[in-house]
């Protein structure tokens, strides 16, 4: 007798297949769930694949607009980046694909799910946050902390040999000696060789975008639109443009990828406490991220912009790291995105060149912060330069008063 139905969070590859065959055995029932957040990806062989497992259904869920247009554009609208070189593109996918694969349990009257996250990264905590964000009474089923699975699994070859026993398909190539995670908005490299900080990514690991120095000879240039700092046009190729979200996304990576723009390699601070060495590829979202912060410069108050970096980007940024998309601090933070993004209206001209950006110029026709006559060294306006005389005098009041103390004391500067 069945033990019940489970939603397993199924992506086709050796752990999650071992996982299902397992779940079975236990004696659950199990519903195969992947979502498509725009991996590239043969969804019909996973399909095939879990069936012939055992799976009793397999279902995909495309939260691919979602993807953009939820997390994407808000981490874009805030500069979003964690410990300033990651554009968080694994963290960004974990909130849409919770929300489908709860869906999809409750839909197909599931008491539990399952996923095959392992029990020292930061996704096991995402993905379970989010779980009980949106189902709170929902059974999780997490194998790689289960006792009884860690001691039968202690490494890949038990894993293979399990495979084989029970009919398993594997893939006959050799195996990368990475683990990778793959979405619309990046791909990420860890583990294996790259487990070594001193290890250099070898050339032929890169999936994303051309290798900088084999990207082509001559520069490409497009133009990015905002609205209320949403990116809602790209104009390329001479005059080719592009507008509904998720094809201006596409388009963005196209134009990254094809220039080499994109890779970063770095040592960060998982939320469990574990510094961890992972290299990514994010070609679009860096691309849109460097038009908007530099639009900002243009047309953003300049306490607006001092407020928002210093709380917003960085909340924002943790929150999504750190797996609490769904919580009331998440909720509170994404409510003060829009009201510091009402003037980012305008366009940028980019340059891509061998994984470099460059920025040509910017432009708005409604904000108006910017005044070049004011910022002129040559011309004489409504700003008097006397009275910096008096600006001087009032900002100078505390500092003499620090260097008389400094003085005093007989300290030195």
């Amino acid at each position: 007798m069945s033990k019940g139905k489970v939603c397993l969070a199924y992506s086709g590859g050796l752990d999650t297949s071992v996982i299902l065959a397992w779940l079975l055995e236990q004696g659950y029932e199990v519903i195969a769930f992947l979502a498509n957040v725009g991996q590239e990806e043969d969804f019909e062989a996973a399909r095939e694949k879990a069936l012939k497992i055992g799976a009793t259904k397999f279902v995909v869920e495309d939260v691919r607009r979602e993807f953009v247009e939820e997390l994407c554009f808000p981490a874009v609208q805030t500069n979003a980046i964690y410990e300033n070189v990651y554009l968080l593109g694994t963290s960004l996918a974990r909130p849409v694909i919770a929300r489908a694969q709860i869906a999809v349990a409750e839909r197909e009257g599931c008491f539990a799910v399952s996923h095959g996250c392992t029990g020292k990264g930061n996704d096991q905590v995402r993905f379970e946050l989010g779980f009980y964000a949106l189902k709170p009474d929902v059974k999780v089923i997490a194998p790689w902390r289960d006792p009884e699975f860690i001691k039968r699994f202690a490494g890949r070859k038990d894993l293979l040999d399990y495979a084989a026993q029970k009919g398993i398909p594997v893939a006959q190539t050799k195996a990368k000696p990475w683990s990778t995670d793959e979405n619309l908005a990046h791909i990420s490299f860890e583990a294996g060789i790259l487990e070594d900080p001193d290890t250099t990514p070898p050339k032929d690991m890169w999936k994303l975008t051309v290798d900088p120095t084999d990207a082509p000879d001559t520069p490409e240039d497009f133009t990015v639109e905002f609205k209320k700092g949403l990116p809602v046009k790209i104009t390329y190729e001479n005059g080719k443009t592009v507008t509904d979200a998720v094809e201006l996304f596409l388009t963005a990576n196209t134009i990254a990828r094809r220039n080499g723009v994109g890779r970063i390699d770095i040592v960060e601070n998982r939320f469990i406490g574990i510094k961890s060495r992972g290299c990514y590829e994010t070609p679009g979202l860096t691309i849109l991220r460097t038009a908007h912060i530099d639009l900002e410069g243009l047309v953003l108050d300049r306490e607006v912009r001092a407020i928002r970096d210093t709380f917003v980007t960085p909340t924002f940024a943790r929150i999504l790291y750190n797996g609490l998309y769904f919580s009331p601090e998440g909720e509170y933070t994404r409510a003060l995105i829009n009201p510091s993004q009402v003037t980012v209206n305008g366009q940028v001209r980019v340059r891509a060149y061998k994984g470099s950006l460059t920025i040509l110029g910017r432009s708005s026709s409604t904000e108006k912060l910017y005044d070049a006559t004011e910022a002129s060294m040559d011309e004489l306006t409504d700003f008097d330069p006397t009275d910096t005389t008096g600006f001087i005098a009032v900002q100078s009041i505390r500092i003499k008063k620090y260097g008389e103390a400094k003085i005093a004391r007989g300290e030195k500067f």
